[in-house]
């Protein structure tokens, strides 16, 4: 498992996280998901539970929030690249 402290120092320690404000409570209250485009915005313990779909430049990718993903930022949940794939020649 990551450290969690290990994971928010990867930015300056006197930036602190980087925090983007979030309707939480309505999308608890509700139970719909939380559409942003913020990938860079760090994964706090209050989201977790929360479903956001976050945009990878193309689509928007529902995302389930987890203990795991504390600390870390929510662009690394929405992959922008396709995988390759060759095609096989017969």
């Amino acid at each position: 498992m990551f450290s969690s402290s290990r994971v928010l120092l990867a930015r300056s320690a006197w930036k602190g996280p980087n925090v983007v404000s979030m309707p939480l409570r309505q999308a608890i209250a509700n139970g719909t998901p939380i559409k942003t485009q913020a990938r860079s915005a760090t994964v706090l313990p209050q989201f977790v539970g929360v479903t956001f779909e976050i945009h990878n430049g193309k689509n928007y990718i529902p995302v389930t929030i987890t203990e795991e993903m504390v600390g870390h930022k929510l662009g690394e949940f929405a992959m922008t690249r396709k995988p390759v794939v060759h095609k096989s020649t017969k």
